[in-house]
């Protein structure tokens, strides 16, 4: 494995992939109040899209455009989000963009973009709903869902999409992973009520579905086979930027815990699924304490689940994996130093 550090931002966050001009990109903003930078997929930097005002959780290509993008802003903190809200990215081609907002939607953390048919939906998670003074978790967050028109120029300030909630109740709704359930695209949404799985409705105008999966508090959790016996794992990061790690297999009651990381890792964060070196893997990083970035796979000989620690000290918040040149690369934001960095293997 090699590491390259791309940039320096501070408080760097959120990660996307992005198709422009051709090309594949990789999006990186940041938490706090700082720029958001276009790279290739080499790890060069092309370009800065914002400078400001940062605040970005979730940046989600717009299907069929060309570098078209949505991206949540000034989402601060669970203490400074009550103006966040959801932007459109649209680029001229020429290295400018134009910024205009499609929803305002306070404390807005995780969205994504689901295909059903072919129609495109929006699916957009609230921390919480509201607070009075800090750390207050009196109104607890919600799941809003809206059509997404295949044409955002009508969209600004004053005509926003509206939105319509599809649960409410979420205490500390945090965690979002886009999966497949049945073949068709669905959302894993987690929460201190636990996780939940989220279906678009499979004719328009139809219903969406919610699935409780767990009923165990949840920060994150991502899905993949580890274990190549045709069922997804489901790993889950408890309790809210928490500190344990397990991994959950599908059982005849349900998902059943199957391996639990045998350390406490302090302020778990960033996690993604992904092949590495033709493996499926889990990578999971966390902010605080040792600050590690891991990879966890199965071990054909142990039969069990295995880890190893890919770097140390390097505090990620979030991780996104793609495949180039014949080469598996990882792109973590480690937040708690201020660097943007890529492991190729």
């Amino acid at each position: 494995m090699e590491k390259k550090v791309m940039a320096r931002l501070e408080k760097c966050y959120s990660i996307a992939p992005l198709e422009y001009q051709g090309k594949r990109h990789i999006l990186v903003a940041a938490e706090k109040t700082d720029r958001c930078i276009l790279f290739d997929e080499k790890g060069n930097e092309e370009t800065t899209v914002w400078e400001g005002p940062g605040g970005v959780m979730t940046m989600v290509q717009v299907p069929g455009t060309d570098g078209q993008f949505l991206a949540t802003h000034k989402f601060y903190s669970p203490n400074d989000s009550k103006e966040a809200k959801i932007i459109i990215a649209t680029p001229d081609g020429k290295g400018k963009w134009d910024i205009r907002t499609l929803v305002e939607l306070p404390f807005v953390h995780r969205f994504d973009i689901l295909r059903s048919g072919e129609t495109y939906y929006l699916i957009a998670c609230t921390l919480k709903s509201g607070h009075e003074f800090k750390d207050d978790w009196s109104n607890p967050g919600k799941i809003y869902v809206a059509e997404l028109p295949e044409d955002l120029s009508g969209f600004d300030e004053d005509h926003q999409l509206k939105l319509d909630v599809l649960k409410d109740g979420m205490l500390k709704n945090h965690g979002y992973c886009k999966i497949h359930a049945d073949g068709a695209e669905a959302s894993l949404v987690c929460s201190a009520d636990g996780v939940f799985r989220c279906c678009p409705p499979k004719e328009r105008g139809g219903e969406w579905t919610v699935e409780q999966l767990l009923d165990t508090p949840a920060s994150d959790a991502t899905m993949i086979d580890l274990d190549g016996d045709g069922k997804d794992e489901m790993t889950v990061i408890s309790p809210f930027h928490g500190d344990d790690i397990t991994i959950y297999r599908l059982g005849e009651n349900g998902y059943e815990p199957a391996y639990h990381y045998p350390e406490k890792a302090e302020f778990l964060h960033a996690i993604w699924s992904c092949t590495i070196n033709g493996k499926p893997t889990t990578i999971l990083g966390h902010r605080k304490g040792a600050r590690r970035l891991m990879a966890f796979t199965w071990d054909e000989e142990k039969g069990d689940f295995a880890f190893h620690t890919l770097d140390d000290d390097c505090g990620p918040a979030n991780v996104f994996g793609y495949h180039a040149d014949g080469k598996d690369i990882l792109i973590a934001t480690n937040r708690e130093i201020n660097e943007i960095a890529m492991y190729t293997f």
